[in-house]
């Protein structure tokens, strides 16, 4: 766990900034707190570092108040303190719509995180540690909460059209990030955006965006991506194709099917087939014939190990729910969907709701109180107090209002109904011919399936010169990564080379 500095005792500062505000524009929030701790890394490594929690101001043009976004920060000092103003700094959120960002804080990327332990259920009073990943090392973070989730407070009388929503949503995090930099003297240091699962739709938007504001990302992190919400859509082919490889590394894991397979190997092999045979029979429908169709589930089956009646039953067609279901039924359980590893004993047979499965997912069950216990415990340790309740998520309210329409960028038709971001990260590295793009996704993740984001990339047909500045790193995790030892080693190693580049 991290320690404090000097004589131990923690440095609270009392933050001022806000009464520079004129009183009748605020929002009630308590005051900043911070502390200067220190972190040690298991190979000796070591740093000092201050850590903020407090909020920022969001904006309008013309000085009106949006609402206050929570943020915690970690910035690396030296010897006098002080932060290096020209040090990398990331901004880095969740997704949901609807959640915090404590996740990827206290799971992934911070100085502290709750250790992992495989796929087993984590105590809710599981210790924290020093995390030996953390992206600290490379570049300072700062970690905001979305308007409406965890203490980001909307301000009074204030629509919640202007947060919840694809463009909204991107346009309150520029004016955070702006106001962020402004208000700590960080204009020369280079931006990074890091977002997990929603958070890449909004990374996706903000990269155009905040370029567009004069603040040029030099780096771009997609962890669990998902760029064209239309695939994630039911019924619609590419979201059955998406699902083939996931499905059968999910297969693999659990000994249903891929028996002596390297684990990489038949992942391909699943995408192969999915966009190759798989693909040629979901296009032709009913038109395929019979005996081609046979022969299809056949080999769907023994990729995802369901029996071959009940493909052709579903018409090749396997959704989520019905894998989940379905491949260990014999034994009980229902798979995660997040994080298709985990198992959990299956729902009552009178709890047929498809929303409320999709939500009784082990992967999040196993984690997520533990997260949560380690986050309260460190802000303390800092000092801030805050007596409204943390929202680690606010599906119902937030996800249920949001506005999925998007300004896309080229198009000429105004807001489409359905958001494809992928080609506003096309837009992005075109005009920006500095940025770069890291993808990330784990095998095991059914939530945001690994095939459908090479697809979106690929069809955006970039350049050569462009293409050289997009990698891809597929690990053997789910949705959130850091739930993976081996990943996060891997990760962190990758992130290295990423921020080095």
């Amino acid at each position: 766990m991290a320690e404090e500095t000097g004589s131990g005792a923690v440095e609270k500062k009392r933050d001022d900034e806000l009464s520079r505000v004129p009183a009748d524009t605020l929002t009630a929030v308590p005051e900043a707190a911070s502390a200067r701790l220190a972190w040690h890394g298991s190979d000796g490594a070591s740093m000092d570092y201050v850590a903020r929690a407090g909020h920022v101001d969001v904006r309008s043009d013309a000085g009106a108040l949006i609402g206050k976004m929570f943020a915690l920060s970690y910035a690396k000092v030296g010897k006098s303190g002080e932060p290096d103003a020209a040090r990398p700094v990331t901004f880095c959120f969740n997704g949901g719509p609807g959640s915090c960002s404590v996740p990827i804080n206290f799971g992934g990327i911070g100085p502290v995180r709750v250790p992992v332990e495989g796929v087993e259920h984590l105590a809710a009073t599981a210790p924290a540690e020093d995390n030996p990943h953390t992206l600290l090392v490379q570049s300072d973070l700062v970690f905001l909460d979305a308007l409406g989730t965890g203490w980001s407070q909307l301000a009074e009388g204030v629509d919640a059209k202007k947060a919840w929503g694809v463009d909204a949503d991107a346009d309150c995090f520029a004016r955070a990030i702006a106001a962020w930099l402004e208000g700590n003297g960080r204009w020369g240091s280079p931006v990074y955006l890091f977002g997990e699962s929603y958070g890449t739709v909004r990374n996706a938007v903000l990269m155009r965006l905040l370029a567009e504001r004069g603040i040029q990302p030099t780096g771009v992190v997609m962890l669990s991506a998902l760029f064209d919400w239309v695939q994630a859509l039911p019924g619609q082919d590419l979201y059955f194709m998406g699902m083939v490889p996931t499905f059968a590394a999910a297969a693999q894991f659990h000994g249903r099917a891929g028996a002596g397979k390297d684990v990489d190997t038949w992942f391909d092999a699943a995408c192969a087939f999915a966009e190759g045979e798989f693909a040629t029979a979901l296009l032709r429908g009913d038109r395929l014939p019979a005996r081609q169709r046979a022969a299809v589930a056949k080999k769907l089956s023994r990729f995802i190990g369901l029996p071959q009646e009940l493909i052709e039953r579903r018409n090749l067609r396997i959704d989520l729910d019905t894998f989940r279901r379905s491949l260990l039924a014999d034994e009980g359980l229902a798979t995660g969907r997040l994080d298709t590893r985990f198992t959990a004993d299956a729902p009552s047979t009178y709890q047929v709701s498809s929303l409320f499965f999709a939500c009784e997912d082990a992967a999040d069950d196993a984690i997520e109180g533990a997260y949560t216990a380690a986050f309260r415990a460190f802000v303390a340790r800092l000092g801030y107090k805050n007596p409204l309740p943390y929202l680690v998520n606010n599906y119902a309210k937030v996800s249920e209002a949001w506005d999925w329409g998007h300004e896309q960028p080229g198009s000429d038709d105004g807001k489409l109904p359905c958001a494809n971001v992928a080609h506003d990260i096309a837009t992005a590295l075109r005009r920006n011919t500095t940025c770069k793009l890291a993808i990330l996704g784990g095998r095991y993740d059914a939530a945001t399936t690994y095939w459908n984001v090479e697809h979106d990339i690929a069809c955006q047909f970039l350049s050569p010169q462009a293409r050289d500045r997009v990698e891809f790193h597929r690990y053997g995790c789910g949705h959130m990564a850091y739930t993976d030892e081996e990943t996060c080693r891997a990760m962190a190693a990758d992130m290295a080379s990423f921020y080095a580049r």
